[in-house]
């Protein structure tokens, strides 16, 4: 029988460091500048722990502290560059302001948002910020009952502050493009069509909106025929576009770089007319620059979001108000 292993103790950790229990929990869990602990032993201590494998037992710290510093996340999707690169700042200054950040991806399901908000708010985050929940209030309700500070990002709640980019004035700006370019490159000027997301989502129809001002100002009807929402999907929009073979130059709208991935595959296994098509995506990726016909991107200000999102974590009152963020257009 294999004999267990005795787990490493701070009180051990201390007497082979010649120092008090105290300091070394100090620099353990990151207090030791405000005790006025030398960088030295500091280094010291953190060098030992890692040779001799020491992990914190963090729930039974969190018993002992009246604050737990964590600040918890949930965001709908890790392999989007927009979710993924809101996740991986947040949890930077989280750690830079001493804070302990905990990411969870819900898959923009509804229950399995709220089960994660639950399971959040056990672990005694302090406040949770809800990216992209598709029912912000619901988490929102929850965690005022349970005494924890909610913040939503992206799309917004009625009940709690919300920080989410100027979707129509981004929409407007890039529709004006694409018009702009299928005018001057294809000498066409008519409707595009406007593919992804869904109506239930406040950032498409806010997009719509702006989408459908852009050509009002041209004097432009769009048909409802040329409105393909019915999910984000790649695997969406290249279907509802399956049945579409341009012979005659056309533009499109692409409401985010998941669904882009379905409009480059159906314009990739296109016979002919590739080259007649232009388009623009609202979310933005570098390498969007490289695909042949479009036009533009707009790209969603992160660090400015987290920005107001930070400036937010630990206010006691916040009024549940909307902050807009502009959006930056990316002209290729």
């Amino acid at each position: 029988m294999k004999k267990e292993t005795k787990r490493t103790t701070i009180y051990d950790l201390a007497t082979r460091l010649g120092a008090s229990p105290s300091s070394v929990s100090a620099v353990l869990n990151g207090t030791w500048k405000k005790r006025r602990i030398s960088a030295k032993l500091a280094e010291r201590v953190m060098k030992l722990a890692n040779e001799e494998g020491y992990a914190m037992n963090t729930q039974a710290s969190l018993l002992r502290r009246e604050k737990s510093n964590i600040v918890a996340m949930i965001v709908p999707k890790y392999d989007n560059r927009y979710f993924g690169d809101i996740a991986e700042k947040f949890e930077h200054r989280a750690r830079e302001l001493g804070l302990i950040p905990i990411v969870t991806c819900t898959q923009r399901d509804p229950e399995l948002e709220f089960n994660a908000a639950r399971e959040l708010v056990s672990y005694q985050a302090e406040c949770l910020i809800a990216t992209g929940a598709t029912d912000p209030d619901r988490i929102t309700d929850f965690c005022h009952a349970a005494g924890v500070q909610a913040i939503n990002m992206d799309l917004p709640g009625e009940k709690a502050p919300s920080v989410i980019s100027d979707n129509f004035e981004g929409a407007l700006n890039l529709t004006r493009l694409i018009l702009d370019r299928c005018q001057q490159e294809l000498g066409w000027e008519g409707a595009l069509r406007f593919v992804g997301g869904r109506l239930s989502d406040h950032n498409t129809v806010a997009r719509l909106e702006g989408f459908k001002a852009a050509h009002q100002e041209r004097g432009i009807d769009v048909p409802e025929s040329n409105i393909l929402i019915q999910g984000y999907s790649a695997q969406t929009a290249q279907r509802l576009l399956a049945d579409f073979q341009p012979t005659a130059p056309t533009g499109l709208f692409v409401n985010s770089t998941i669904a882009l991935e379905g409009v480059v595959a159906w314009q990739s296994r296109l016979p002919n007319g590739a080259e007649l098509i232009r388009y623009g995506c609202f979310d933005w990726d570098p390498f969007g620059s490289f695909l042949p016909g479009n036009v533009g991107m707009m790209e969603q200000n992160v660090d400015i979001m987290l920005d107001h999102v930070f400036e937010l974590i630990g206010k006691k009152e916040t009024p549940a108000e909307v902050i807009k963020i502009p959006c930056e257009l990316r002209v290729y």
